[in-house]
């Protein structure tokens, strides 16, 4: 095997290992629903499909560690589909556990390394699929699953035929004809086999990527003719195929005879007597065929399911391929780097085009400026489009904690309903992988700590089945994410004499809710009395917190004794670039997200009252609210007297603050670049831009100046000075200059 052919085969193992993924999720969320609803045939046949899918390709590259067990399970679901047996908690844990190993085989695909802990996990748990599918068939099956057995029967084991042609373009589309023979003997024993190659050409005039081969397969399974077809599915494009029955009646081998041979007499004679060599035995001197009988040749149905009804079959069999073809050319998978790389290249363009706009306002030149413009218009449409490439709805990864929640639940012995909501918002993928992990603490807490038993949630008065929430979105340039639940709340008290404990506050220290709550993300602090394996360590909550702001976002948590507690999380929508608002502090430029900006007034009186001051209070329009002076904050040169400063009004979430600054710039569209290591300890900064003119600026971290206004506020209120009471609440995060 050559250079480039390792290339290929790693491409498409990796396109097998992407799909096999959304397959086991389709797998899991398909069986969780069964287990809710076990009459649900929609669920059923899904979770079949999805088996059969990964079973069906892992065939193709000859993985046999997972077609042999991932048979087994599909097995389990054929006896389910068919109505022999009835879906119960049993069996449905026995295929969640199933999926669970299947991730594991395929694990070992994707690392190249075997584990005899997993071989052996596939040969007990094989076991226990064998003796389920093996039990009393139930006498309690739906009538329509009964109908559908009566359709899905296997047949009694005989010699099929299968006469198989690939096309031409078979091998440039990467099809192994011999994967497909392979993957066909895990249903049965392939007695023989004859290759047809009067079709290859000379040397001089052969095409290496065309395929001229075909096949004639005496096949002994007792395995149904759906089945079998299935085997050739992702084939069914580029291949003429033909199942007869072993009871097949002499009129469809001769429709068959005809339809390979047409009208040459030496090679029909050549093909019967090839035939008849393989066990097939054919009337030479037969009528001529029934033209109707041809179209029934492709799908000719065994005796037992009525054979004349089954006619119509060939289509219905191929309306899958060309489903998955009209898919196919709606959806492509594209690798991440690649499109990484897209959204730099797009990042780039975007600060040039900020240059030649800079450079068109210097040289005053209307043609020049008109042209700038219109490249800044297109490069901001490529740079939406682009984004948007990268924006994944949160639902799939909602989706994992169903399974999560299942198993927990009866872990812990407590009855959780888990309701998803907003799963349609949208999110940066790279956000996405991120949060996965904080929303599983999230999780987890809300189960082991929030959610009462049964026993205490009714001497509560409250419904036995508790309930968690998963809500996702947007607000004010931001997506919010919520896990609620209905439980006990967190417990103030708790918390406070947990931080006294520590030495964590000081004895009389007159916190907040907010300030209290926020104590639960301090490394190693845990109110648990006693340690689980779910939780009660202190190790996790800490990470939450770190995660979620390194990707400039923050968390809130809301609580309510008796009622339960919400945890907040808001993020930003991406981290590659965004609308931005450019000012200038002490001759250094800062950009502030556009989304947040509500608007620009003079400096109130309530500012000017207090040279030297960092941050205070200031009365808009009747509403009290607090006010940073960014240049003091960073320590920048004071502006003169004189200047003309300006008040910005940020809104983070319900708060409202007002961001002193020396200079309003406008709008500029920012390629957000992450700061280099040595400059990680400055705060409220989330990374850098360049600007047109090749300057550098300062992307600033809202949130962190908002906590860090109101704490100064709050400081100075301590410190004995008097001003208005505000009616907003407080954060703990240091509001220390950089």
């Amino acid at each position: 095997m050559n250079h480039d052919d390792e290339e290929i085969l790693a491409v498409a193992r990796a396109g097998f290992l992407d799909e096999a993924s959304d397959m086991l999720r389709q797998f899991e969320q398909s069986l969780l629903v069964m287990e809710e609803n076990p009459r649900d045939e929609e669920n059923l046949n899904a979770a079949f499909r999805a088996a059969h899918t990964i079973k069906g390709t892992a065939g193709l590259f000859g993985f046999d560690a997972v077609v042999h067990f991932t048979h087994e399970a599909e097995t389990l679901l054929e006896h389910l589909r068919s109505g022999t047996l009835v879906v119960d908690e049993h069996l449905t844990q026995l295929l969640l556990r199933s999926r669970d190993q299947m991730e594991a085989l395929l694990d070992e695909v994707r690392t190249g390394a075997s584990d005899p802990a997993v071989a052996q996990t596939s040969e007990t748990l094989g076991a226990e699929l064998r003796a389920a599918t093996s039990a009393p068939a139930a006498t309690a099956a739906a009538p329509a699953l009964a109908t559908a057995a009566a359709t899905t029967a296997p047949a009694m084991a005989g010699a099929w035929h299968i006469s198989l042609r690939f096309g031409g373009d078979a091998l440039r589309n990467g099809l192994d004809p011999l994967a497909f023979i392979r993957y066909l003997a895990s249903l049965g024993q392939v007695n023989a086999i004859h290759t047809l190659a009067e079709a290859v050409p000379l040397l001089d005039a052969l095409d290496p990527e065309h395929c001229h081969l075909g096949f004639e397969i005496r096949f002994e399974s007792a395995a149904t003719q759906a089945e079998i077809e299935q085997v050739f599915e992702f084939c069914a494009d580029d291949c003429d195929i033909a199942v007869l029955a072993p009871d097949a009646a002499l009129e469809r081998r001769q429709a068959l005879l005809q339809r390979r041979t047409n009208t040459d007499a030496s090679a029909a004679q050549s093909l019967a007597g090839l035939w008849a060599g393989m066990g097939w035995s054919l009337e030479a001197d037969a009528a001529e065929p029934d033209p109707d009988l041809l179209p029934e040749t492709e799908a000719a149905a065994p005796a037992a399911a009525a054979p004349a009804p089954a006619a119509p079959a060939p289509k219905a069999a191929a309306a899958p391929a060309q489903r998955r073809n009209a898919d196919d050319t709606r959806f492509i998978r594209v690798r991440a780097d690649k499109l990484d790389q897209l959204i730099d290249l797009i990042g780039e363009l975007v600060i040039a085009s900020s240059g030649a706009q800079l450079v068109a306002q210097t040289e005053a030149s209307p043609a020049f400026l008109e042209a700038a413009q219109r490249i800044e218009g297109l490069v901001e449409e490529a740079r939406d489009g682009a984004l948007g490439l990268r924006m994944v709805p949160v639902g799939d990864t909602f989706s994992r904690f169903q399974r999560v929640v299942r198993d927990l639940g009866k872990q812990l012995g407590k009855d959780v309903d888990l309701v998803i909501t907003g799963g349609d918002t949208e999110l940066d993928k790279s956000m996405v992988e991120v949060i996965a992990d904080p929303l599983m603490h999230l999780v987890r807490n809300s189960m082991d700590h929030g959610l009462e038993t049964s026993e205490g949630r009714l001497a509560a008065g409250k419904p036995v089945t508790g309930h968690l929430a998963l809500n996702a979105y947007h607000e004010a340039g931001a997506i919010v994410i919520e896990v609620g639940d209905d439980g006990r709340g967190l417990p103030r008290d708790k918390i406070l004499a947990k931080a006294l404990e520590r030495g964590l506050i000081q004895p009389h220290a007159d916190l907040s809710d907010d300030e209290v709550y926020q104590l639960i993300f301090l490394p190693g602090f845990s109110t648990a009395e006693q340690v689980t394996n779910v939780s009660g360590r202190g190790v996790g909550m800490d990470v939450v917190k770190r995660n979620i702001e390194s990707l400039r976002g923050q968390i809130r948590v809301f609580s309510e004794p008796g009622r339960g507690t919400t945890m907040q999380i808001r993020l930003p929508l991406t981290l590659a670039m965004i609308d931005g608002f450019l000012t200038q502090v002490g001759g250094v430029c800062y950009v502030l997200p556009l989304d947040i900006v509500s608007e620009c007034i003079d400096l109130p009186q309530e500012c000017l009252d207090k040279p030297g001051t960092v941050a205070g209070y200031f009365d808009l329009r009747g509403e009290v609210l607090p006010w940073l002076d960014v240049g003091r904050f960073y320590r920048h040169t004071a502006a003169p007297a004189d200047a003309r400063r300006s008040l910005i009004i940020v809104r983070d979430g319900p708060r409202r603050v007002g961001l002193i600054v020396d200079r309003l710039m406008g709008e500029h569209q920012t390629v957000l670049k992450p700061l280099s290591g040595i400059f990680r300890h400055l705060r409220a900064v989330a990374g850098s831009t360049i600007l047109g003119s090749g300057e550098v600026a300062l992307v600033l971290d809202v949130p962190a100046l908002v906590a860090s206004a109101i704490t100064r506020t709050n400081a100075t209120r301590l410190a004995g000075e008097h001003r208005p009471t505000p009616s907003v609440s407080t954060l703990t995060l240091s509001g220390e200059p950089a």
